[in-house]
């Protein structure tokens, strides 16, 4: 019994570490960085002209133009017609805090922060890649948006260069959708061919922006850059990593992305063609770029061509994600348990089709999960009742064979074998509930679903802490109780002081968790009391007496 109550405490502080491990790696300050700046990134291609996919400071200025607003029924996007970047998108469908009518707002360039989407045409005859600057876009308007009834949205720029090729960038919108379509249509004027390359880039300031600080002790997401390839379905790019190497991998199709929580911006590559990923660190480290670069495309003599790719900007939805690039649903980061969390999240999302309450659908997997563990638990505490019964026993052992370890452990492996008592029997729904634990962490941390989800009363956000701490106040009263109902043989007094601050501890712990896991972890004790009463009441008719006296 004493090492059952040993492994339970030994359980719960391996959960703690955990967590706190997690938080510290997410939350330690980044160090200073000592690698010179390096610039943005320069084409290989076109090392004579000193082309830059990143826009050279000052260049901004030297050309007046008006910023084009497009906007669909999810998204509002702000293009500069000056290369055509993306310099600012609202998502409409996802408010900027909770009850506010203001969108959220993911890419921005504003003073204080800056994350934009940039792509154009490098190479030999890239746009792009004149030393003049980028190309300043024609456009027919400064304002499109979705017409009612229609499911797409197009809004093409023209360029035309001094030897008369034309180049026209078309940006597709669909409704329903956060997956935009950036193509190149391309018109070979001369006599000889033209190459062109396109590039796709996420350039974004490296200091957190305020607002997106974790309001949690706890509850902290990676805020960085990753990308997929045939060799990594999902590797993340820390901005420190950038400062001290630059990425470099060629794939057949893959992305790369900036990502945080809850929201993520990728550049999906051709899938049927090898296309280069980089990173660069520029500003003084200040700023980080990541993206990708297609094939060189030869367009022969007056003759077009069209190239592109699809730049996903919005919430972290699994289901769309999946269907632009493969794995960019994994950049729902559920860590190492993922295979526990992706069912998981599966099964959640499934009870809320049925009830329309993340808090209920939060309370029904619980009952689900406790009661598939119910036949693990019932064998828990009648081994707990056993080892109980065995305890006088086990005392004239030790009186028996006194500091002969040897003996000792013989002597006890015969009685279990004897009594038909597994000592270990009482930890196995420990360590099956652990990982789900920590799965169902990353489920309701991760899960942009549940962000500003309402629960009931109070609880008007289950991604967030309980604003009056009464969750986690139930949750630690309902471990205390737990804790007394629960047979004991501990006589070491350090111990058991250890063993009833466990409640405190992990009620301090609670307090800045999300509600919504807290939800998880209260119904999930309410649940073990009604088992252990159940149980205790079915071995008490047997004559095993189990409650503490």
């Amino acid at each position: 019994m004493e090492s059952q109550r040993n492994l339970l405490l030994i359980g719960l502080l391996v959960v703690s570490f955990l967590l706190w491990q997690q938080w510290q790696t997410d939350k330690q300050p980044q160090p200073v960085a000592t690698q010179a700046a390096q610039s943005g990134f320069v084409p290989e291609a076109s090392q004579t002209a000193a082309a830059t996919a990143d826009v050279p400071n000052g260049q901004d200025s030297a050309q007046a133009r008006s910023l084009i607003k497009v906007k669909s029924d999810l998204l509002e996007l702000t293009i500069d017609p000056l290369g055509g970047d993306i310099v600012d998108a609202k998502l409409l469908a996802q408010a900027k805090t909770l009850d506010s009518e203001e969108p959220f707002t993911l890419l921005e360039q504003g003073p204080a922060h800056l994350y934009i989407a940039q792509s154009g045409l490098i190479g030999p005859n890239g746009p792009d890649a004149d030393q003049a600057g980028r190309p300043l876009y024609q456009v027919s308007g400064d304002s499109f948006a979705l017409a009612d009834g229609s499911d797409e949205l197009v809004v093409p720029m023209s360029y035309t260069n001094a030897q008369g090729d034309q180049f026209t960038k078309r940006f597709v919108l669909k409704r329903g959708s956060y997956a935009v379509q950036v193509e190149y249509q391309i018109q070979n004027q001369q006599a000889s061919p033209l190459q062109v390359q396109f590039y796709g880039q996420l350039k974004q300031s490296t200091a957190t922006p305020e607002g997106q600080q974790s309001g949690h002790m706890m509850a902290s997401a990676y805020r960085g850059a990753a990308y997929s390839s045939d060799e990594q379905r999902y590797k993340k790019v820390t901005f420190d990593e950038m400062t001290e190497k630059n990425l470099a991998v060629t794939t057949p199709g893959g992305w790369v992305g900036m990502l945080q929580h809850y929201f993520v911006t990728a550049w999906a590559g051709q899938p049927e063609q090898k296309n280069e990923f980089y990173s660069r660190s520029i500003n003084g480290h200040k700023e980080a770029i990541i993206g990708l670069k297609e094939p060189m495309v030869t367009v022969a003599a007056n003759d077009k061509a069209v190239v592109g790719a699809t730049l996903w900007v919005g919430p972290k939805l699994q289901d769309e994600m999946a269907t632009v690039a493969n794995h960019l649903d994994l950049t729902v980061d559920y860590g190492w348990l993922w295979f526990i969390a992706q069912p998981l999240f599966k099964l959640l999302k499934f009870l809320h089709s049925l009830v329309s309450n993340w808090g209920v659908a939060i309370i029904l997997i619980t009952l689900i999960v406790r009661g598939g563990m119910y036949p693990l638990t019932k064998a828990q505490y009648t081994s707990m009742a056993k080892m109980k019964l065995l305890q006088p026993k086990l005392t004239a052992l030790r009186e028996r064979f006194g500091d002969d370890r040897q003996k000792m452990s013989q002597a006890m492996m015969e009685l279990y074998k004897e009594e038909k008592v597994n000592p270990l029997g009482g930890c196995f729904p420990i360590l099956i509930q652990m990982p789900i634990f920590i799965a169902l962490y990353w489920t309701l941390m991760e899960s942009v679903e549940l962000r500003h989800a309402p629960f009931a009363l109070w609880i008007t956000d289950l991604s967030v802490k309980d604003p009056y701490y009464v969750l986690p106040l139930l949750m630690g009263a309902s471990m205390w109780f737990i804790q007394k109902m629960s047979p004991s043989t501990v006589t070491d007094p350090m111990q058991q002081k250890v063993m009833q601050l466990m409640p405190i501890v992990f009620t301090f712990m609670f307090l800045w968790f999300p509600a919504g896991l807290t939800l998880y972890w209260l119904v999930s004790n309410l649940v073990t009391i009604t088992q252990q009463t159940l149980i205790y009441r079915q071995l008490e008719k047997k004559g095993l007496h189990t409650r503490k006296k």
